[in-house]
C-alpha cells in the first residue's frame, strides 16, 4: 500500500462549513486508499454532519475545537487568543509532525499568519508566498504572491521565482517552466523601484528560465508559466480575473436567453460552452499553498463547495508523493551555505 498522505480539514472555516467541508472529506477518503483526513471543528457539530454518509470510519477523524476565527478578527490578535479555534489547532497538528497538510476556507489572514507563525518557515526562506494556479489559455499558470506579503524586498521576490518553478515542475508537471516579473510594460527599464531591483536579480539568477516582464493582460493567454509579483499587485491581478471570468459568463447567459432564436442556439452549443468555461473554472485545480512553510498550508475560497475541498485534498497528495517540501529544503539549504 502507498505511503498515506495526512491531511487537516479546517470544519468550521469559510461561507459552507461544515456542509461542504465534509463532503469533500468523505469524497476523498472514499476515491483514494492512501488519504485519511483529519476534521478539526466543533466536534458534536461535525459528527451529526459525518453521520449523514458511509465511509471507510478509521480514515476520518475528528478532533474538537470549540473556537473559530472569524473574517473580520486581526489575525496576529486572533491567533494568539484563540488558541482553540480551528484554525490553531489545525495548524499545530501539522506543526507537530502528525499530518502533512492543512486546508482551509476560513479566514485568510489567519491562516497566512497562523502559518508563518505556528507551522513555521523553511531555513532560509525569507517570506512564503500565496500561490494559487490561474487557469489560461494554454493551461494553468502561477501566480505568487497574491496575498502574504504586501511589502516585499527584491529578494524575497527572487525567492518566489525559485519556489514557484519547483512547484510548476514537481507538481503540476510542467518541465523547465517560464518565469516572468509581473509589469506594467516589457521594456527592462519599465516599472516601480521594486520591480527595477528585482528584475536584474531575476535575469542573473540561474535556477529559473526567466523570460522577462509580463503585462496583465498578457496572463489569461498563458503568457508565462510562473508569474512573481508582490501581494497588493497580484492579489488585485487574480481578483480582477476572477470578476471577468464570472462577468463574461453571465453576460453569455443572459444573451442566450434573450430569445427563443437564442435558447434554441443554446441547447445545442451548451456541451460545448460547458467545457469551454470548465477549463477556466479556478477551483478544479485545488487551493492557494502557502508555499515555504515546515509544512503544507493551503488557503481555499471562502465560498468552498465539495468540489474544490476535494480537489485541494487532491492537491496536498501530490505535493507530499512529490516531496515537495524536500526540494525546497534542499535546494535553500544550499543558498545558506
Amino acid at each position: 500500500m502507498e505511503e498515506i498522505t495526512k491531511v487537516v480539514l479546517d470544519a468550521m472555516g469559510g461561507d459552507n462549513a461544515p456542509t461542504e467541508v465534509v463532503k469533500g472529506a468523505v469524497k476523498a477518503v472514499k476515491d483514494c486508499e492512501d488519504i485519511n483526513v483529519i476534521l478539526v471543528g466543533v466536534e458534536d457539530v461535525v459528527k451529526a454532519e459525518l453521520k449523514k454518509y458511509t465511509y471507510p470510519g478509521d480514515r476520518i477523524t475528528v478532533v474538537n475545537a470549540d473556537e473559530v476565527i472569524e473574517t473580520g478578527e486581526v489575525p496576529t490578535t486572533a491567533i494568539k487568543r484563540k488558541k482553540n479555534s480551528s484554525i490553531v489547532v489545525g495548524l499545530n497538528i501539522v506543526k507537530e509532525g502528525m499530518a502533512d497538510a492543512f486546508v482551509s476556507a476560513g479566514s485568510s489572514g489567519a491562516v497566512l499568519v497562523g502559518g508563518t507563525l505556528l507551522v513555521g518557515r523553511v531555513k532560509g526562506i525569507e517570506r512564503p508566498p500565496l500561490a494559487p494556479l490561474i487557469p489560461t489559455e494554454k493551461g494553468v499558470s502561477l501566480l505568487l504572491d497574491c496575498g502574504a506579503n504586501v511589502d516585499a524586498r527584491s529578494s524575497m521576490l527572487v525567492q518566489f521565482a525559485i519556489l514557484g518553478s519547483l512547484y510548476m515542475e514537481h507538481v503540476v508537471g510542467k518541465k523547465n517552466p517560464t518565469v516572468a516579473l509581473l509589469n506594467i510594460g516589457v521594456e527592462e527599464e519599465k516599472g516601480n523601484q521594486l520591480v527595477k531591483e528585482t528584475y536584474p536579480l531575476l535575469k542573473e539568477c540561474k535556477d529559473i528560465n526567466f523570460i522577462g516582464s509580463i503585462e496583465a493582460r498578457e496572463i489569461p493567454a498563458g503568457g508565462a508559466d510562473v508569474i512573481v509579483c508582490e501581494a497588493f499587485a497580484g492579489n488585485v491581478a487574480l481578483k480582477m480575473l476572477e470578476g471577468t471570468g464570472r462577468t463574461i459568463l453571465n453576460i453569455v447567459k443572459e444573451a442566450m436567453m434573450s430569445s427563443v432564436r437564442t435558447k434554441i442556439g443554446a441547447l445545442l452549443v451548451k456541451p460545448a460552452l460547458k467545457e469551454a468555461f470548465k477549463k477556466f473554472d479556478a477551483t478544479s485545480y485545488g487551493g492557494a499553498p502557502l508555499l515555504g512553510c515546515k509544512g503544507l498550508v493551503v488557503k481555499t475560497h471562502g465560498n468552498a463547495k465539495m468540489g474544490e475541498i476535494y480537489n485541494t485534498i487532491m492537491q496536498c497528495r501530490t505535493f507530499k508523493k512529490e516531496n515537495i517540501n524536500d526540494l525546497i529544503k534542499a535546494r535553500f539549504s544550499i543558498a545558506e551555505e
